[in-house]
């Protein structure tokens, strides 16, 4: 391939709206160009990349067990009313409504497909004997984004591969989980990811276990917490915090005082007023857990965690009351609800153990109370883990202390259970003939982010750096001057080294060296060879990996022989890409 003869746009500068290094470097390397927020066009380069992540997957998915197929992008929306997830999802479905033959029929472009899996083994599956069974596709998924950014890593229209499992007990479904999980780790080795699987809620999407597949980044949107001397990992909402009880507050009890706090409804507006730090506040959440209202505290520096919180009481449905329901219960508008005197059931995280003279709301508009003690003033039903961890708190698993990552999500797997087959009459027969519901497992991988994910980690102050297995080229040949001889043995070089199965790149442009140097670093092809008149008659080419600093010579009689050999040891192995890696 000539460069000449494909379309990559490469640009100098920093794009207007690219925010982070994996945005800005996809769109200088011209690999994405935006069609509108929260869309993107794969240009030759890119979909290059994405082909090959493609194939790694696809490889592992097989390798493992799980049998392709292909599903559809839009479907009725009466498969989600069936699951109740038209609500769940919200504004975050597309629908549509398509006229046909004098009525119109409600669809929804799918931004996951359980439903439509489900449906079909229920449709063709029948008996034991047909299970287990693993299905999956790789397919475009549609979302509402309210807020796209970020290149490719947040948008409304993405790739993902998904597999669904259906299997006769919770026995086969472990098995088939396990198996999923190790391709998962086999599939992000491949493709040189820095990647930690983490603890996670399952979330809307229903099921009782799941992990996640984080990507380790300062610009991920997601916060992972994890424990360097054990290596316990769990995203925020799940992660859970060792036992231990806050040290004893020595401070003499205050009275308990009202002030006048007027307009002050916040933690941020209460200690400026009152000039106190957050820790000394005492957040009073109103739920109300299934139907019945409820008071949450946790300290004024943390944030509630809700599935905690349902775990904690063992309910099936929580949600934050509203306005009215506040003022019912606390007799005061949002804002100045307090635990002292409250006629409903009070639970208070860990931290709140034995504190003095802390900050609460009055229960009255404008109006707090300081001085407030535990046991005095309030008591609780009982003391949980009822927060998000943070930064410095103990290990629930070993004896330290946890820390906080930003990362970027990649893949996530479940342990889904019975709650889309009940909904939609997946069912078999037993060996003893009886009718049982189909068990599954869901297991989603965001084909867009394993590039976007290497384009935010594997970069430097000239471009991307891009491993070999993902890279649109393995090698690109830069021709110093392009003339017929040296266009000539380029060629030659080109399809020796496609001959052994690299693919290579001939940048046959009619521009400086300079330029097509700074373009072959920008977009990160792992080889570069140097190809000019000067090293013909030498009868020699120069060979450079893209993170190493310097080049070497190599005779071009024996260059196609050895830098496919190199490739090769590449793909296979990975070894100087990892330890370019390491070495960061």
């Amino acid at each position: 391939m000539r460069w000449t003869e494909s379309l990559i746009p490469t640009m100098k500068e920093t794009p207007e709206g690219a925010e982070i290094p994996s945005h800005i470097l996809m769109l200088r390397a011209g690999l994405i160009t935006q069609v509108m927020a929260g869309a993107y066009t794969y240009l030759p380069l890119g979909l290059r990349s994405l082909h090959k992540a493609i194939a790694i997957v696809r490889e592992e998915m097989n390798r493992a067990g799980a049998v392709e197929l292909l599903m559809t992008a839009i479907c009725p929306i009466s498969l989600y009313e069936q699951t109740n997830r038209v609500e769940a999802f919200g504004d975050v479905l597309v629908k549509a409504t398509l006229p046909r033959a004098g009525r119109k029929v409600p669809v929804v472009f799918c931004p996951t497909h359980e439903e439509e899996v489900t449906s079909i083994v229920a449709k063709f599956i029948n008996s034991y004997r047909q299970l287990p069974l693993t299905l999956y596709q790789i397919q475009t998924k549609f979302r509402n984004e309210e807020r796209p950014r970020f290149g490719v890593l947040r948008t409304s229209e993405f790739l993902m591969k998904d597999a669904y499992s259906f299997h006769t007990s919770l026995e086969s479904l472990d098995k088939t989980y396990k198996k999923m999980y190790n391709a998962y780790s086999i599939i992000f080795s491949r493709c040189g990811l820095p990647f930690l699987p983490v603890e996670a809620e399952s979330g809307p999407i229903g099921g009782d276990a799941s992990h996640e597949f984080m990507i380790p980044s300062p610009n991920g949107e997601d916060k992972v917490v994890t424990c360097p001397q054990c290596g316990y990992a769990a995203n925020t909402e799940k992660a859970e915090i060792g036992e231990f009880r806050p040290a004893a507050d020595t401070a003499e009890p205050k009275k308990l005082t009202e002030l006048e706090t007027p307009d002050a409804h916040t933690i941020e507006q209460v200690c400026k007023f009152l000039k106190v730090k957050p820790h000394k506040l005492i957040k009073t959440l109103i739920y109300v857990a299934d139907g019945k209202p409820v008071a949450i505290l946790v300290r004024g520096d943390h944030d509630a965690n809700e599935n905690k919180v349902k775990r904690s009481l063992n309910v099936k449905t929580l949600e934050l009351a509203d306005a009215a329901t506040i003022q019912t219960v606390t007799g005061a508008p949002v804002g100045f609800a307090g635990p002292v005197g409250l006629s409903i059931p009070v639970y208070a995280d860990n931290m709140l153990q034995g504190c003095v003279n802390m900050v609460v709301g009055a229960n009255k508009a404008d109006k707090h109370l300081v001085g407030v003690c535990y046991e005095r003033d309030f008591k609780a039903e009982k003391f949980a883990d009822l927060r998000d961890a943070v930064a410095g708190d103990p290990c629930s698993r070993c004896s330290g202390t946890l820390a906080i990552k930003q990362a970027i999500e990649v893949g996530h797997v479940f342990k889904l259970g019975t709650k889309y087959s009940e909904s939609l009459g997946a069912k078999f027969l037993d060996d003893s003939e009886s009718q049982q519901t189909i068990i599954m497992g869901c297991y989603g991988i965001g084909i867009n982010r394993i590039i976007a994910g290497i384009c935010e980690t594997s970069y430097d102050e000239n471009g991307i750096i891009w491993p070999v297995n993902l890279a649109p080229f393995e090698a690109v040949i830069c021709l110093i001057k392009v003339d017929d001889t040296v266009i000539a043995e380029a060629e030659k070089l080109a399809a020796a080294l496609e001959a052994n199965g690299c693919d290579v790149l001939i940048d046959d442009r009619d521009a400086r060296p300079g330029v097509k140097l700074k373009d072959a670093d920008l977009v990160g092809f792992p080889m570069r060879i140097v190809m000019g008149p000067k090293g013909l008659e030498n009868g020699e080419v120069e060979i450079k990996w893209r993170w190493e600093k310097e080049p070497t010579i190599t005779p071009l009689n024996t260059a196609a022989e050895k830098i496919s050999s190199m490739l090769k040891v590449e793909r296979e192995k990975s070894e100087r890409f990892k330890r370019k890696s390491d070495s960061k």
